[in-house]
């Protein structure tokens, strides 16, 4: 399926290079206000199937998403700190206190491509598990093929990382809320967003860490 959908793309894409090339002559708003404005409304009516909760979690800005953008994800070191300070202070800890699950389970969850929809097309959908949709952007278990390379391959990660207290941690803190380490990080804050729970981080944490699992086979 993921290669059907990468084979689409191009395809997929034409059309949306056709209507910016089209649209490219247009005159443009007088102001950058306006351009936000327009962007934003644009956005809404987008999602207009959205609830007030959905807006309010996942598409509203918070301090440190209107700081990324405003410095276009290049933020100064003052700002980089502050963005690091507040997204640390959001991470959250299973209720038992176990950063590493099942690592069965955070497999499944690498590989579930929902989460996060909002929209006529891919709405989310009530009573489904949320997933993690990693593999889009991670190579990790050998046996997986289809993986993307935006980010870093986590290929026999316990290997290279080591399985100590601190590495544990880390992992952990990095999935929940990727921010806490990178500001302005292109990494979806799972935690943070709440498109996983803590118990389903701790899981994701044992599909890179435990030895068992097939990411250090």
């Amino acid at each position: 399926m993921r290669r059907l959908a990468y084979t689409l793309l191009p395809r997929m894409l034409l059309p949306w290079t056709l209507l910016l090339g089209a649209t490219a002559a247009l005159p443009l708003p007088s102001s950058a206000g306006d351009v936000s404005a327009k962007a934003e409304d644009s956005f809404r009516k987008a999602f207009s199937t959205a609830s007030p909760e959905q807006w309010a979690t996942r598409l509203a800005q918070d301090e440190v998403n209107a700081l990324c953008s405003k410095h276009r994800n290049q933020p100064p070191p003052e700002v980089a700190a502050r963005i690091i300070e507040l997204s640390k202070a959001s991470i959250k800890l299973p209720e038992d206190g176990k950063l590493m699950g099942d690592w069965k389970e955070g497999e499944k969850l690498a590989s579930i491509g929902t989460g996060g929809h909002i929209g006529r097309i891919q709405p989310d959908r009530a009573g489904t598990r949320q997933g993690g949709n990693c593999y889009a952007c991670h190579a990790i278990a050998k046996q997986e093929i289809a993986a993307g390379n935006l980010g870093p391959s986590l290929t026999n990660y316990a290997k290279v990382r080591g399985t100590s207290p601190e590495a544990v941690r880390y992992v952990y803190a990095k999935i929940y809320n990727a921010q806490a380490f990178f500001p302005c990080s292109s990494m979806p804050r799972f935690g943070h967003n709440r498109w996983l729970t803590p118990k389903e981080i701790a899981d994701a944490v044992a599909f890179l860490l435990d030895p068992e699992s097939p990411v250090n086979k």
